[in-house]
């Protein structure tokens, strides 16, 4: 097979090779598997914190003047960094790190990367990220993209506490290829066969130490590298960056939202039908939303949306997915969510078109009591929207589904619908106050019927499971969403 120049072709290329676990993939951190530096997050963080002295701040400063600019060391900055944590405790850093992931990183996880990942593991080979930066940076992301392996600058730690000091070299130029030959070793290897990823001109002595080197956008010196040494550059999409238009159509869209209202109101009050004014206003606000903000949807299995009433279910990831489902489902449904938002001033308009029904998800008698009212509704004639995560994740990757939409299903009757959302993240992950325009997808699979008390906690997780497969194995069309829906789910169909 020749030399692969796109993504598709990369994925290609791993699918067509050889399997098992004497294979590696060598994934860079910073600029390759996310975008932008982690290090840089930290840094801020702390500095917003005011939780760095004077003193580290200046030598922080003039030591990146002087390894960027000046051309000096450009590992000095990072040692300055390391020495600055000397006497504190370890598990800061460990909060730390998953909290700027939960708030910041998680984000900037390039997509495709996360499909080489996934096209690595699907082959059984051994994945590692490789990076001069520390664990405590790396390991929630590779947590969310199902690596266990890190080949990654240690800090050493003396009973829970920072001495200031690395063990060993930081994994940085060579030492990036050192580190890898050295995993490799320890676990048997084929470095012949195997690949590495990575963008900055540092790389090209852990790229040389593979068979597969693979630039991942790479900076001008690794370019020219590449180049030279005929090795293939793939470009990845670079996730969209918040603009002056997507601020402005985010402005329209919330105008859209309160027109909408506005018109379904009104047209209530003249038809003398407040319900009926308040449906309207509802799917005039989500639609005109999504449109002034430049999201338009790819809708597979849409006629199973007129399953009604019904209980629908969908993944969490943004803001963005109770618009997408309100626009889907049209009318003629409630919603539930966490007690938190019943404040929440996105939630007014909500409030005031659907009457949602809110949980306190740290009191189970509560919750229970909550969702038992909703029976009635839904035997009446009322859909349900409800997210089985409970909360938005920061990533794709699903959360546990929670059984209370499936007792509810059990209890009234109705049929469960799933609904995937492939990518509504991506246009407003969490955090985000600014929509990014672009094609949401949605695969609405056939209704479940067959829930049974005594099997519940099997078929949630084959439910659970019908999403993952679905957003790992997209379908183009209806025929491919069938195939996916196996009989652990839907029984003998």
């Amino acid at each position: 097979m020749t030399a692969p120049h796109s993504v598709e072709e990369a994925l290609a290329e791993i699918e067509a090779g050889p399997r098992g676990p004497q294979i590696a993939a060598f994934f860079d951190l910073d600029g390759t598997l996310v975008g932008g530096y982690t290090g840089n997050a930290f840094f801020t963080d702390r500095l917003m914190k005011r939780d760095v002295p004077a003193s580290e701040f200046v030598r922080t400063v003039v030591t990146a003047v002087d390894g960027t600019v000046l051309g000096g060391d450009p590992t000095a900055v990072a040692y300055t960094n390391f020495a600055a944590l000397a006497g504190r405790d370890e598990d800061f850093m460990i909060d730390l790190g998953e909290r700027l992931f939960h708030d910041k990183i998680a984000g900037t996880i390039r997509a495709e990367a996360r499909e080489l990942v996934r096209a690595h593991q699907r082959m059984g080979h051994t994945v590692a990220v490789a990076s001069a930066a520390t664990r405590y940076q790396i390991a929630p992301v590779a947590r969310d993209l199902g690596i266990q392996h890190l080949v990654c600058t240690e800090l050493e730690v003396v009973d829970g506490i920072f001495t200031g000091k690395t063990v060993g070299d930081m994994l940085w130029g060579k030492f990036k290829g050192a580190g890898a030959r050295r995993f490799a070793k320890a676990h048997k290897i084929d470095m012949a066969a195997s690949y590495a990823y990575g963008n900055g001109y540092e790389d090209v002595a852990f790229l040389s130490s593979v068979g597969h080197p693979r630039p991942l956008n790479p900076h001008p010196g690794l370019r020219d590298a590449a180049r030279s040494l005929g090795w293939p550059v793939l470009e990845l999409a670079e996730p969209p960056a918040t603009s002056l238009v997507s601020v402005a159509r985010t402005a329209a869209a919330l105008g859209g939202i309160n027109a909408g209202v506005l018109t379904g109101l009104a047209a209530g009050i003249l038809k003398g039908d407040r319900k009926a004014g308040a449906r309207l206003g509802l799917h005039l606000a989500a639609k005109n939303a999504l449109a002034l903000a430049g999201i338009r949807l790819d809708v597979v299995g849409r006629e199973h949306l007129e399953t009604r009433p019904a209980i629908f279910i969908a993944n969490h990831q943004s803001a963005l997915d109770p618009a997408v489902l309100a626009v889907l489902l049209e009318s003629d449904f409630t919603a539930v969510a966490k007690k938190e938002a019943r404040h929440d001033p996105r939630m007014l308009i909500a409030s005031l078109l659907v009457d949602p029904v809110y949980v306190d998800r740290g009191n189970s008698a509560q919750a229970r009591e909550a969702l038992d009212g909703v029976v009635g509704r839904l035997r009446g004639g009322t859909s349900l929207m409800i997210f089985p995560e409970g909360t938005r994740s920061p990533t794709p990757v699903l959360g546990t589904f929670r059984k209370g939409a499936f007792h509810l299903a059990l209890q009234s009757g109705l049929p469960v619908v799933p609904v995937v959302l492939r990518n509504t993240g991506e246009h407003m992950w969490r955090g985000s106050f600014v929509v990014k325009p672009g094609t949401i997808e949605v695969c609405v699979h056939p209704p479940i019927t067959n829930l049974a008390e005594e099997t519940l906690g099997e078929q949630v997780l084959a439910i659970r499971n019908l999403f993952e497969q679905t957003l790992t194995h997209w379908p183009e069309n209806d025929t491919e969403a069938a195939a996916l829906a196996g009989e652990d789910c839907y029984g003998d169909r």
